[in-house]
């Protein structure tokens, strides 16, 4: 009895462990073909705080675009894409040449026109001659807007920083006016002149280039005003075809309220012996604009002399040895002829020897008083008539 319970115990506990081999041989196998398989992915807890937005900056770039993308261009223009490049004053004079067709010598800068009383000279920026009329401009590089203050007027300029905006404030005297003096002035120098020609042909303009000047409404109706972007309108007005031409030249100036060819032609010479300012070159590369005072070593008749060219007879290195040997340095001063000039080279009104410590007499443009020049510093001088 005891032998056959301890074999039925011993085949129960054989029994029992194959039973477990056979659960783990078989939890094995599907665990290696549920690898094999590609298993579905379940949303876990992981999975939903994932998909919540977040408190702290990701690293990754976001997927949805930005409201207000910086690299890609606004549809809307800009204020500095919608302004005009400022022009200069030699591009206004190529586009009165090559768009309003007009001569060179139909166009006169920087002249200088006595006043009423002859006591003093007043500059006119630009005068352009047609068959319309005479034309006085004033130009000027004025920014900022512009607007009318009793009898003066008011130029405001921003000038804006990265958190600081700027203003400046400065009031001018009225351009206006001022051009349309000087109309007259050139009007009454035409009179004594000779020439009898209307005054109301002399027409007076002021003309901005910078594309920052801005204008109120009043005066923006101003016709004597020509802002930036007019200036392609005005050059146009200045064109004269064919039929103007014929009819100016069959219809007389009375009739036609224009210019004749005669009155042209008087007006045109005498603006062409009318002076502009005088120009001093220094060795020094420095060129200065006034009035050629004199020097009481050179006599010349300022009619005849266009150009005087200072030129020193000895090297600077040699100079300390001609003063021991008590010889002064001179300068050499050539005197050109006005209008000269050919194959042969320009001819020669006459010529002067002075010391080199004379000194010319110049009045510069906007001092109170003339300046002395030493002749040794001087290169060239160049009188207008």
């Amino acid at each position: 009895m005891f032998q056959l319970a301890s074999r039925l115990a011993h085949f129960q506990f054989a029994s029992g462990s194959a039973q477990c081999s056979g659960t783990k041989e078989s939890a094995d196998q599907s665990s290696a073909e549920s690898s094999n398989q590609p298993t579905a992915r379940t949303p876990t807890q992981s999975s939903k705080q994932s998909s919540q937005p977040s408190s702290q900056p990701s690293s990754q770039p976001s997927s949805q675009p930005a409201s207000q993308p910086a690299s890609q261009p606004s549809d809307k223009p800009s204020a500095q894409s919608s302004i005009q490049p400022s022009i200069s004053f030699s591009d206004f004079l190529e586009k009165l040449r090559n768009i309003a067709g007009l001569k060179k010598e139909d166009i006169f800068c920087n002249l200088r026109i006595p006043n009423q009383f002859q006591t003093a000279k007043d500059e006119v920026s630009l005068v352009i001659m047609t068959g319309r009329g005479v034309f006085c401009i004033d130009v000027k590089d004025w920014r900022g807007e512009m607007s009318v203050q009793k009898h003066n007027w008011q130029l405001k300029l921003k000038q804006e920083s990265q958190n600081i905006t700027n203003t400046s404030i400065c009031q001018v005297s009225d351009p206006i006016q001022a051009i349309t003096t000087k109309a007259t002035n050139l009007w009454n120098h035409i009179r004594r002149s000779g020439v009898s020609v209307r005054g109301s042909l002399f027409l007076p303009r002021v003309l901005f280039l910078s594309a920052d000047c801005q204008m109120d409404e009043e005066l923006r109706k101003r016709r004597e005003l020509i802002s930036h972007k007019d200036l392609e309108a005005f050059v146009f007005s200045l064109r004269e075809g064919y039929v103007a031409w014929m009819s100016d030249a069959l219809i007389p100036s009375w009739l036609s309220g224009h210019l004749s060819y005669r009155q042209l032609r008087d007006v045109r010479e005498i603006l062409q012996r009318t002076g502009t300012w005088d120009l001093v070159r220094l060795r020094s590369g420095k060129q200065l604009k006034g009035d050629y005072q004199g020097c009481q070593y050179i006599a010349l008749d300022r009619q005849e002399t266009e150009e005087l060219e200072f030129s020193r007879d000895r090297a600077l290195s040699l100079g300390s040895v001609w003063a021991f040997l008590g010889h002064s340095p001179q300068v050499t001063v050539k005197m050109y002829k006005r209008g000269g000039g050919g194959w042969l080279g320009r001819p020669l009104s006459g010529s002067a020897t002075i010391p080199n410590s004379a000194q010319v007499v110049f009045r510069i443009s906007g001092e109170g008083t003339d300046a002395h020049i030493p002749a040794n510093c001087i290169h060239s001088i160049s009188l207008s008539i």
